[in-house]
């Protein structure tokens, strides 16, 4: 049993995790860190293995977890910069004025997050995006309206203040 078990995990390691990784890559623009988000996501699944029905869906959902708790964590470090009043050494005046689309989707709402991520940064179709959620299609498809719109318009915000 334990011997099937094991050759389960490495098998579906080696499916998916060069692609949970290049996910991971997109979102924290570093290769370091998408290694241990998407080795961090393994090894939870590993503890639950028994018990995860889906285990592709465990991994995206758990990357995208980790992902939030790297940027919030990022966000933490950058105020704490700030507050020290060496902001402008660490970090260009222009960059400043040119949002990020990376941070923009981090300030979402978790409702509205996780789908945007699912589907637009895992390539999973909404079907998929409804069953790993939880959610309607019907839902799913609303929020991601949703958000596209916010981002739209925190975007339109941000270019015109750079104008």
């Amino acid at each position: 049993m334990k011997r099937s078990r094991d050759k389960a995990a490495s098998e579906l390691f080696a499916a998916l995790y060069p692609r949970l990784a290049g996910w991971c890559r997109r979102l924290v623009d570093d290769d370091e860190t998408a290694h241990e988000v998407a080795s961090e996501a393994f090894t939870r699944l590993w503890a639950r293995w028994t018990k995860v029905e889906e285990p592709r869906g465990f991994l995206y959902v758990t990357a995208a977890n980790l992902v939030r708790d790297h940027w919030r964590k990022l966000e933490r470090e950058r105020r704490a910069v700030r507050q020290a009043g060496s902001e402008a050494a660490t970090r260009p005046h222009a960059e400043q004025a040119d949002p990020s689309v990376r941070l923009l989707v981090q300030s979402l709402p978790e409702r509205l997050r996780v789908p945007i991520l699912l589907h637009y940064y895992a390539d999973m179709p909404i079907r998929e995006v409804s069953e790993l959620t939880g959610r309607k299609e019907g839902t799913v498809k609303a929020d991601l309206h949703a958000a596209r719109e916010l981002l739209r318009v925190h975007l339109r915000r941000s270019l015109d203040h750079t104008l």
